[in-house]
């Protein structure tokens, strides 16, 4: 979507559902290994990276112009986090299956929510586009 068109609330979230599909996908990974001996399960930290991308200041960001800057998280490229094993997860697996199980669902239900909020927000543009006709 184009910035100049949408204001920053839905521009932000489009980028909330690309976070969501990319947790889907660590989460989808996490299950697919969780009897693979030594894997860490992956995350995205929401709370860190969601508050930056809804609340983005309307100002430029800063030059980067060196690799060894620090940057800052964002949609295209948040932080993951990787989870430690317990002390009782004899092969080092750190995937706990009903967490996992717990955090696909939770993604799913927050993804829906979101682009039905998204939706609706398109749908209300759409109709004052139309002059209130349907």
């Amino acid at each position: 979507m184009t910035a100049f068109l949408f204001d920053t609330l839905t521009n932000g979230l489009e980028q909330v559902l690309d976070l969501r599909i990319q947790q889907h996908g660590l989460t989808a990974t996490n299950l697919a290994n969780a009897d693979t001996p030594g894997f860490r399960a992956r995350i995205i930290d929401f709370e860190d990276v969601l508050s930056e991308v809804v609340g983005q200041p309307e100002e430029l960001p800063m030059l980067r112009s060196d690799p060894l800057h620090l940057s800052q998280a964002s949609a295209t490229d948040p932080e993951i986090i990787e989870l430690e094993p317990t002390p009782w997860a004899e092969d080092g697996n750190s995937v706990q299956l009903e967490r996992e199980t717990a955090r696909l669902n939770a993604n799913a239900l927050m993804y829906r929510g979101v682009s039905r909020g998204l939706s609706r927000r398109l749908a209300m543009l759409k109709y004052a586009a139309s002059d209130g006709r349907k």
